[in-house]
């Protein structure tokens, strides 16, 4: 008897977790491309049956109610435009997406820290213009000696982007999944293959 038991009719809520909806504003750009503009499908869903996006392309999944079955969204468009954003926050995420994720002094990638160029005890602030992404060891090699005194030299000066400028370095840096329903609208303005 215990062999026999079916499973197929078990509802995996965890199974549709995996659909993303990419969000793109009245436009057709993505609303931001590093992290993705991404909703869950159910947040998706509930958006079109609100009317407040339209549905661009759908999954191969569907959702079902007890009156209605409807197809999981993969690509919506917000039926409002959102202006974007003109000023760039000073957060330590789009420090590193400045510097493309990459020290500042020896090109190296991962473990990154930020180090204060002119050091924070000979008057340096905390700034776009004065703080890199630094690895661990070239941010300890450094300390609180001026670029002269440690012997170091920066890749490029650091400068305080436009929301434009760290929009573009973003599509740099796809996230690990990227469904093929997305890529028209991702890339469109990519070279395309002859």
């Amino acid at each position: 008897m215990d062999g026999d038991f079916r499973t197929e009719f078990v509802r995996e809520p965890a199974a549709l977790k995996h659909h993303p909806a990419l969000v793109l504003n009245a436009d057709y750009r993505p609303l931001s491309y590093y992290p993705l503009s991404l909703w869950t499908w159910q947040d998706a869903v509930k958006a079109a049956y609100l009317d407040r996006v339209d549905i661009v392309a759908e999954y191969d999944h569907y959702v079902h109610s007890p009156s209605t079955v409807i197809r999981i969204p993969s690509v919506i468009v917000l039926k409002d435009y959102v202006k974007p954003q003109k000023r760039v926050a000073f957060t330590r995420f789009n420090l590193f997406l400045r510097d493309e994720f990459q020290c500042q002094y020896c090109g190296a990638r991962g473990d990154l820290t930020f180090d204060h160029v002119v050091p924070r005890a000979d008057g340096g602030v905390t700034s776009w213009e004065n703080v890199v992404a630094a690895c661990s060891p070239c941010n300890l090699r450094k300390g609180a000696k001026s670029l002269r005194r440690a012997g170091m030299s920066l890749r490029k000066p650091p400068r305080a982007p436009g929301a434009e400028q760290l929009r573009n370095l973003g599509r740099k840096f796809p996230p690990n999944l990227l469904h093929e329903s997305w890529m028209d609208f991702l890339y469109w303005d990519a070279e395309l293959q002859a």
